[in-house]
């Protein structure tokens, strides 16, 4: 009997959103230490708010 390797991987839409979602959360703490709270939620805010 031949033994078998297992290659299961993560697929590369889900690696994909991975490191995406990970770039965003470490650019709004980024911004968040920069700027301070006040300044973060008002540039989020705004930024919202010319999307619609």
């Amino acid at each position: 009997m031949a033994a078998t390797i297992s290659t299961a991987s993560v697929s590369r839409p889900l690696m994909l959103i991975a490191l995406l979602g990970g770039a965003t959360l470490a650019a709004s703490l980024g911004l968040w230490a920069y700027y301070g709270t006040a300044v973060f939620f008002e540039m989020v805010r705004t930024g919202f708010q010319a999307c619609f």
